[in-house]
């Protein structure tokens, strides 16, 4: 009796000590003028200092987040040479490492050149290659996969995403790799009537660099026709591409784990794009390849996208199709299509959902860049994504491709003086990633009508919760968030980001 006396005492004050720990909370926060401070330890009330702007049980099932990446690119490469052995140490352990900040454990590549290429090449360049004996990765071995493996060596375990921006120039109907004409390409300009086959409005170049919600609905016209040549041999051809590519890489020993058919076929690009239809989609996907995959390639798995696109009833009409359905086992969304996760969550309940690239900006690589980054992270994990990619992580000055692009990243470097710095938006991911871990279920969001006031709430395992709150506004705010039957009452510094960890 006395020992079971004894043993019961001490269970009551090992439950009354967890309790207390789990009712602490420790804070950080970041500003525009200081990074990443860690505040008073602050501890859950029986009351609201205001009406609690989000409540949770901590039952709810919510979201369970699994991995945190970035992109492999050559203008990335190239920034990245920039800095000394040392400094390249840093920022790949501040972003791949276990202990370092950002927790990255997978990547994204593309086959043939994307918009930020030094240039545009393509892995198959000689015409009517069908049989694939000139397919090669050797721009990539110089470029690519060298960055790939620098994170890599902090993350042994790194996984690969793959889409393709264009197809080789000889499998597309304008034989070139841009989708419009334009003064960054040598697209002849007679071609421009073939995305809408004539309808006599002019092609607008730059369309694709308008920034938020583009003016509405987007894109304003959808391609009249597929930008890839729809002959049963090329699309064979194509889906053996991906195959070739896998194993190519494979041999670098980087294992790609998904692939998607195509980067953001509704961006209507002058840098490399291809443009489909939905027909399209589903004919290269269901017929092509999907079994290919299936046959030479089990391991890897065949995921939908990137939509980047708010017209819903057209990615519904890809996604309601009951084959494609058994093909894929997720979704990519990106930019507008975010617009779209809530209802896209509920009607398709049996794949999942990745943010596979986060808005890129206009080269500002300022504060107001980093709120808004900030802003899509909480909107999108508080809506369901799963995945969560960012796009460029290190640029030089404006971020500027040769296409006539700029874009942030996290890391900016002075081309002049070879001098680093962490942007805002490299600390608005480490308020989120560098807690949030595989396994980690998103519980509850504020929501998108407090766009000012973003507040997410995560649980990781049975006691611990995350919450991510973000300030937009010139003034302190005080705000309080209900976990189960206590508040955590917050002031939030005007401009702010902000983590809770208990």
């Amino acid at each position: 009796m006395k020992n079971c006396t004894k043993l019961f005492l001490t269970l009551g004050i090992a439950s009354a000590i967890a309790t207390a720990d789990a009712q602490t909370f420790k804070s950080f926060t970041t500003t525009e003028e200081v990074c990443w401070t860690q505040g008073a330890k602050m501890t859950l009330k029986s009351k609201p200092s205001t009406p609690a702007i989000l409540e949770v049980t901590g039952a709810e099932e919510g979201t369970e987040f699994r991995a945190w990446g970035t992109t492999f690119n050559e203008l990335d490469w190239d920034a990245f040479n920039l800095l000394t052995r040392d400094e390249q140490d840093e920022v790949m352990h501040n972003l791949f490492s276990p202990t370092g900040d950002l927790h990255f454990t997978h990547g994204r590549v593309s086959m043939n050149a994307n918009d930020y290429a030094r240039s545009w090449y393509s892995c198959s360049d000689v015409p009517g290659d069908l049989g694939l004996r000139h397919f090669n990765i050797e721009r990539d071995k110089r470029n690519i996969i060298p960055l790939a493996r620098a994170a890599q060596k902090y993350c042994p375990q790194l996984q690969l995403f793959m889409s393709p921006w264009s197809p080789p120039t000889w499998m597309k109907i304008n034989q070139d790799y841009p989708v419009v004409p334009s003064q960054h390409n040598t697209m002849d300009p007679r071609q421009g009537y073939l995305l809408y086959m004539d309808d006599g409005r002019a092609l607008n170049p730059d369309e694709m660099k308008l920034l938020g919600d583009r003016n509405g609905v987007f894109p304003r016209r959808l391609a009249s026709q597929d930008f890839f040549i729809q002959d049963p041999r090329y699309l064979q051809c194509y889906a053996e591409m991906f195959c070739r590519f896998i194993d190519l890489y494979a041999e670098q020993g980087l294992p790609i784990t998904k692939v998607m058919y195509q980067n953001e076929a509704y961006s209507y690009t002058p840098y490399p794009g291809c443009a489909w239809t939905a027909e399209g989609t589903l004919r290269f996907n269901n017929e092509y390849l999907a079994p290919i995959l299936a046959k030479h390639h089990p391991e890897v798995e065949l995921w939908i996208g990137t939509f980047n696109t708010n017209r819903l009833d057209y990615v519904e009409k890809i996604l309601d199709d009951p084959t494609l359905q058994k093909n894929v086992k997720g979704v990519g969304t990106q930019w507008e299509c975010r617009n779209n996760l809530p209802q896209l969550r509920k009607r398709y309940p049996n794949l999942r959902f990745m943010q596979s690239e986060s808005e890129c900006g206009n080269g500002s690589m300022d504060w107001a860049a980093g709120e808004h980054t900030f802003f899509l992270l909480s909107d999108n994990l508080g809506n369901g994504c799963e995945e969560y990619y960012n796009w460029n992580f290190i640029l030089t000055d404006n971020g500027e491709s040769p296409w006539g692009w700029k874009q942030n990243a996290l890391i900016q470097v002075d081309s002049k003086t070879r001098k680093m710095r962490y942007t805002a938006e490299y600390y608005a991911y480490k308020h989120f990633s560098h807690f949030i871990s595989a396994g980690t279920r998103v519980i509850g969001y504020s929501g998108r009508q407090h766009s000012d006031t973003p507040i997410i709430v995560c649980k990781k395992g049975e006691k611990q919760y995350i919450i991510t709150a973000g300030n937009f506004s010139n003034e302190a705010k005080s705000v309080s968030v209900k976990i189960a039957d206590k508040y955590l009452n917050l002031t939030l510094k005007p401009h702010s980001f902000n983590t809770f960890v208990n």
